[in-house]
């Protein structure tokens, strides 16, 4: 049922509950009027007659006269409060069937809003509310899916917010719920691996590594696992395996893939140089005369070096904020160097020196919501 039909029924509602008393006839009072003096001068002739006061023949003679008197008196009346009732019953009709739909759309038009889609009462009920928390949010879905525990949709939905706040084991077991009710797949895999390592303080366990390469069996280029399999290798004390890894991985990556500059710190923390592009055009954030100079230092060298990159890409986006891929660098190597803070404060300043431009806002929203800062 529309709800235009429901809005025309409620109007013609409305508009029988105005005419109904119009339509019931209402006793004519008799009292004030002209043809009740005539009634009572019959009355006061029979009266006259029974004391004497008057002979029969004048009493027939005023008989016939008042009669006439009170008929004509009686049409005349009867005339003018026709005409003032269907007048006035008329002028009502008019504003009821006129009027209170003219209204009604009016008020409508100007407070409702006619013109919006119909919202499905699930998706209503899951719509965030102004001013809510993300935690608050997160504690609704956790509500509904008390409920509903086979809800897979609302476990692949939960399980990466979850993750996002630090909540590691809890985003392990909806990922695990997520991949038991929604589906097996790379991704589900490849967050429940994230997770677990997560919870291990950022260790890439047996557990994990095994989810990572069970989303490399289902995608083979499935770019998260493919990741942590590599800082498995490294954690392990194969730099050169996870290299391999890593270097195969970035050759593949679309130019614009964000996770490229996380690649190229590990590429750089191992020591080794980035490949280029597919179309041969070098990386923008390292190049390889600097990741070449990497080689042979220790691991505080290397660490100072990375810092002074860092540190030269953040003065040069507040002379000029206007880069997006710049920020989105910058706050990956934040990330990377372990400084949450920074990363956020990153964000905020982006966000204030690229406000003017709605595309670039949006472009830096997408890039910050992969990298899980995006609050």
């Amino acid at each position: 049922m529309s709800l235009w039909f429901l809005l025309a029924l409620m109007t013609v509602g409305a508009i029988f509950a105005v005419l109904w008393p119009l339509g019931r006839r209402t006793p004519v009072k008799r009292e004030g009027r002209e043809s009740a003096v005539y009634q009572d001068q019959l009355a006061e002739i029979d009266r006259d007659i029974a004391g004497g006061l008057i002979g029969e023949t004048e009493a027939a003679a005023a008989r016939v006269e008042i009669s006439r008197r009170l008929l004509a008196a009686a049409d005349t009346e009867q005339a003018r409060t026709v005409s003032s009732s269907l007048r006035m019953r008329r002028a009502v009709a008019l504003v009821a069937l006129v009027g209170v739909p003219v209204l009604a759309g009016a008020l409508y038009l100007h407070l409702g809003s006619p013109a919006m889609p119909d919202f499905p009462l699930a998706s209503r009920t899951r719509a965030p509310a102004a001013g809510q928390s993300l935690e608050q949010l997160v504690a609704q879905v956790q509500s509904h899916l008390e409920k509903h525990p086979t809800d897979g949709r609302g476990w692949t939905v939960l399980a990466p917010v979850l993750g996002r706040l630090g909540r590691f084991e809890e985003a392990a077991q909806a990922f695990r719920n997520a991949i038991r009710y929604d589906g097996d797949s790379a991704a589900r895999r490849a967050g429940l691996g994230e997770a677990l390592a997560g919870a291990a303080n950022g260790v890439v366990t047996a557990e994990a590594k095994a989810e990572f390469e069970r989303a490399v069996a289902l995608d083979a280029d499935e770019p998260k696992a493919r990741y942590f399999l590599g800082l498995a290798a490294e954690q392990d004390g194969r730099p050169k395996d996870a290299a391999a890894l890593w270097q195969d991985l970035l050759s593949k990556a679309p130019p614009d893939a964000p996770w490229r500059p996380v690649l190229e710190a590990a590429l750089a923390r191992v020591g080794v140089t980035a490949p280029t592009s597919p179309d041969g055009a070098k990386m923008p954030s390292l190049s390889n005369d600097t990741i070449a100079s990497a080689q042979g230092m220790s691991e505080s060298d290397r660490g100072a070096m990375i810092r002074g990159m860092v540190d030269r890409l953040a003065a040069r986006l507040k002379q000029n904020g206007d880069d997006v891929e710049g920020w989105l660098r910058l706050a990956r190597a934040y990330m990377v160097l372990n400084e949450p803070d920074n990363a956020r404060a990153a964000r905020d300043d982006a966000r204030r020196a690229l406000a003017a431009s709605e595309g670039d806002l949006r472009k830096l929203n997408e890039g910050l919501k992969a990298l899980g800062i995006d609050g």
